[in-house]
């Protein structure tokens, strides 16, 4: 390393994400994956809709039981 660097032209925050924006990788199981693929087949891009829509409809459902 050197002792002295040069940040004279340095950009604060170029590389920063609020964690907010941050996508966090989600893994299925591999018989989960291959039913929901197979449900995709036509357009594999929905895969993330069908799932996102198969949550939303499980929160629902865990909301009214909750009541």
């Amino acid at each position: 390393m050197k002792d002295e660097y040069d940040f004279s032209n340095a950009e604060q925050g170029k590389f920063y994400v609020s964690l907010e924006d941050i996508q966090i990788p989600i893994y299925l199981d591999r018989d989960i994956a291959l039913y929901l693929s197979e449900k995709c087949q036509s357009n594999p891009e929905n895969l993330q809709l069908l799932v996102n829509d198969l949550l939303r409809k499980d929160i629902e459902i865990a909301r009214r039981v909750a009541l």
